[in-house]
């Protein structure tokens, strides 16, 4: 294992910030894997998985059992680890500017066409691989969290797979990638026991995983004679909620990861054979419960239950008249994520259900 740390620029003077990169295998020689944990440095399961990975790892790399690079960032935002208000941390959105630290990455795409003048030549996948990287090694960063988004995308945009580790308030695990890649998402959603699995060409903000992977598929669009592959698996990965925090489910959730390492062919050996336990949905499908004015929340249905359309998941209860709102999902499907607290106020996502017959448009991920 090498170990390298990438200074971030300083918050303020006296004050540094820097990540951890952690690499194994055959480090800068033949294909890549990328994971990173906690983007929103609130997930503390993402962390702890990331650490016992890293156990995992360093064992199979002393066996000689793995193949090509992978890089694990352990702790992939250090700017949200020191936010703290009143003794509550925020680490889902950067408290300089209130933008979502896993929204608005640059999209390289148009970059890379231009940079490609003189055509692609024989290693298609290599030449574009060195131009998205020449273009993230070009992004301007005036701020903490901009340097920090473009030292993530500058370590993960030329590997073969990249997986984001999170996790929700209150949920199952499910699983966030390209429609074109559902087979390998299968794949994965299998060995972690995933609940759902929703797809998109275009969730919305330019997630980190997106920001890896659609430059592919935006160039098979822009240069459709190229016969371009898509050369970069990409998923966020939710794993359960923010209080499913123990050393049997992060160990449990980091030998999943390295089943499906060894389905890709980064690890030796066979992975175990799993069933998947859900069909792939599209996100669009996905319906969140909003609460339609503030009050208590009673929840009728929990994370990883099936519902169908018209069941009842919450009450919102009005303290100051008594009054009950029963709100209830329009479509069937998986229950799988809810929220952790138990006031709303109006407008607030309370469930999100994995469902088919709903059709949403425009931004399509929580805010």
């Amino acid at each position: 294992m090498q170990t390298e740390y990438i200074d971030l620029i300083a918050p303020a003077p006296g004050q540094t910030c820097r990540l951890q990169v952690l690499r194994f295998g055959a480090v800068g020689a033949g294909r890549k894997a990328y994971i990173q944990a906690a983007l929103h440095a609130d997930e503390v399961p993402a962390m702890l998985t990331a650490l016992h990975l890293k156990t995992l790892l360093q064992e199979l790399e002393t066996q000689g059992q793995l193949f090509g690079e992978i890089v694990l960032v352990p702790y992939a935002n250090p700017l949200g680890l020191s936010q703290h208000i009143h003794g509550q941390h925020h680490g889902r959105f950067n408290l300089s500017d209130g933008i979502n630290f896993n929204r608005g990455f640059p999209e390289l795409s148009q970059a890379v066409v231009q940079q490609l003048t003189s055509g692609l030549g024989k290693d298609v996948v290599g030449t574009i691989r060195a131009a998205l990287q020449a273009a993230a090694d070009a992004l301007p960063a005036l701020t903490s969290a901009q340097d920090l988004k473009r030292r993530l995308l500058q370590l993960a945009i030329d590997a073969d797979i990249v997986i984001d580790l999170h996790c929700d308030s209150d949920a199952v695990v499910h699983l966030y990638g390209l429609t074109p890649q559902a087979s390998q998402l299968n794949q994965l959603s299998a060995q972690l026991g995933a609940r759902a699995v929703l797809l998109a060409t275009e969730s919305g903000d330019s997630p980190f995983d997106e920001a890896c992977s659609r430059p592919w598929l935006d160039m098979q669009r822009l240069m459709p004679e190229a016969n371009i592959p898509l050369a970069c698996f990409s998923t966020t990965v939710e794993l359960r909620g923010e209080a499913d925090v123990s050393h049997a489910l992060a160990h449990q959730d980091a030998q999943a990861l390295i089943g499906f390492l060894q389905t890709q062919g980064f690890v030796a050996g066979t992975a175990p054979e799993k069933k998947a336990l859900c069909e792939p949905t599209p996100l669009s499908g996905s319906e969140p419960i909003a609460a339609p004015s503030a009050g208590v929340i009673v929840f009728h249905r929990q994370s990883g239950e099936a519902v169908q359309a018209g069941d009842a998941i919450a009450d919102i209860v009005d303290p100051d008249t008594g009054a009950i709102t029963t709100l209830r999902c329009a479509s069937g499907g998986v229950l799988y994520a809810r929220c952790s607290t138990r006031w709303a106020h109006a407008g607030k996502r309370l469930a999100k259900i994995a469902g088919t017959s709903l059709a949403r448009t425009g931004k399509l991920l929580s805010p």
